[in-house]
């Protein structure tokens, strides 16, 4: 089988699972703008942003420091497992075991008074989540494909149903609508005074249930620290986890400043948490774009790195970023030509007034995406620290421009913060790595097929139709063109090179 059609299976696999997970995960979105108002939903929005920057914390770089030395030292990969693993979970212990004690004054500090249990929570959230990282990176090593995406949609689909069982039915049967013999036993441990506290637990649970679900994996674990075998890993791994907290805040900043950077009264009639609800809410829609980086990203990583010897790995890179910008560049046409018809998965209509940023966000995106390929040459090098340099850049651009614009934009400056910063951070990994480890992407084409993108974008949506039948078929025929000229130009002509 060729590199690119082994590349192209693992990610339709990765991509499959990423896909159907976050579409059954998508659901809930309707959902929570159905049960819960813009202001409890910017309560979720903003706890699961501080999860994001955490969860890089508590692994600190080690996942992609256990693909490097385990691909280069084969034979010791059970060893650099049991380290790694162990590693994390000794760390992870002490750090959830650190937020418990401080659960009164990080509450205090956010101004969520008396929700010390949304802090024990997620200790344990953040925890689970760190611990089950590298047995997830080793099903991805080994090419177990199909074993990692289930592991993922059984832990998803738990999740969903609990949310569902805590959110709905629970409420449903006290009030004595749905199986009023259970009405006792679910009032035994059912408060309808937590609300979105059930959105937690339902997440707690459903990590919880990853423990067995792996289990078979975690089983070879055998607890071992040795710090001088250690050592080298964590020297790999720290310019990671320090790009990874830029990364979080590039991405997660805008939550926090909506928060707490947003006027009074900058919307009209809705507090900052109610816009963070907002933007929070319309946010998810950018998941088409960042199924397609994350499938790519656990394809490709393993993928890079056994190919890294190979003299025609450069030409055999710049097809898999090539293919994958236009890939996306399908994708930013499907979504933004139909956010009319989208915006009705939002529930209540007060979430609506925010559509119009989810084009910026999916073309932000996909430069994150683009930045995710041009950017293996510092792993393929060892060359790891200007992540680090790019990242932290990145960060305080991302801090400096929400100051100035949020005040003055609102959600839809953040959104235009996103796509910039995400843009010349992949316009800077790509000039250093060209200087390094210079790789024939093809720069002029790429920025052409995006050029055109947003082209057809802006014209559609100055079209305005005189009914929604006619509308979705003629943005269907300009997809489908679109399309077939990508495929019958591009893709069409590729090479399988190192076959």
């Amino acid at each position: 089988m060729s590199a690119l059609k082994k590349l192209a299976g693992d990610t339709v696999i990765y991509g499959a699972s990423s896909i159907l997970g976050r579409l059954l995960n998508y659901l809930l979105v309707p959902y929570y703008t159905y049960v819960f108002a813009t202001g409890q939903y910017g309560v979720v929005t903003e706890f699961y942003a501080y999860a994001a920057f955490f969860n890089v914390l508590y692994t600190y770089g080690l996942e992609t420091a256990y693909f490097r030395f385990a691909t280069l030292n084969k034979e010791d990969e059970p060893g650099i497992f049991n380290l790694t693993t162990s590693a994390i979970l000794f760390t992870s212990i002490l750090f959830s075991g650190v937020l418990i004690l401080s659960a009164t004054p990080i509450v205090e500090y956010l101004q969520h008074p008396g929700k010390e249990n949304y802090i024990i929570w997620f200790a344990f959230i953040l925890a689970i989540d760190a611990v089950m990282a590298i047995p997830f990176a080793k099903l991805r090593l080994e090419g177990k494909s199909k074993q990692f995406a289930l592991a993922k949609l059984i832990n998803i689909t738990i999740s969903i149903l609990l949310n569902l069982f805590f959110l709905s039915l629970c409420p449903a049967i006290v009030r004595g609508e749905v199986l009023p013999s259970l009405k006792s036993l679910v009032g035994q441990f059912y408060n309808p005074e937590l609300q979105v506290g059930y959105v937690f637990i339902a997440n707690l649970m459903a990590n919880a249930a990853l423990i067995f679900i792996l289990w078979k994996t975690l089983a070879k674990l055998r607890i071992t620290l040795n710090w001088s075998k250690l050592k080298p890993l964590l020297v790999y791994a720290y310019p990671i986890l320090f790009a990874g907290l830029a990364w979080v805040t590039n991405e997660m900043l805008s939550r926090w400043a909506l928060r707490f950077w947003l006027p009074e009264n900058f919307y009209p009639g809705l507090t900052s948490e109610e816009a963070l609800g907002i933007f929070g809410a319309v946010y998810k829609f950018s998941v088409f774009m960042t199924l397609a980086v994350q499938a790519f990203r656990y394809a490709a990583e393993p993928f890079f790195f056994s190919r890294a010897a190979d003299k025609n790995s450069p030409a055999l890179f710049s097809q898999v970023s090539h293919g994958f910008i236009l890939f996306g560049c399908i994708i930013l046409l499907a979504v933004s030509i139909n956010l009319d018809v989208l915006e009705h998965l939002l529930r209540r209509s007060e979430y609506r007034q925010g559509m119009h940023v989810v084009p910026v966000l999916l073309l932000a995106n996909l430069f994150l995406g683009i930045y995710y390929n041009v950017s293996i040459w510092y792993k393929l090098t060892n060359k790891t620290y200007y992540s680090t340099w790019i990242a932290v850049g990145g960060a305080v651009l991302t801090i400096a421009l929400n100051y100035f614009l949020i005040p003055i934009a609102g959600y839809e400056g953040s959104s235009w913060v996103t796509l910039i910063v995400y843009f010349l951070m992949a316009a800077v990994c790509y000039y250093y790595g060209q200087r390094h480890y210079p790789v024939p992407y093809p720069v002029v084409k790429d920025l052409t097929y995006i050029a055109i993108t947003l082209l057809l974008i802006y014209t559609m949506n100055l079209i305005e139709f005189s009914n929604l039948g006619i509308a979705l078929i003629v943005r269907l025929i300009v997809l489908l063109i679109f399309s077939g000229m990508v495929y019958v130009l591009e893709l069409k002509k590729f090479k399988l090179v190192a076959g």
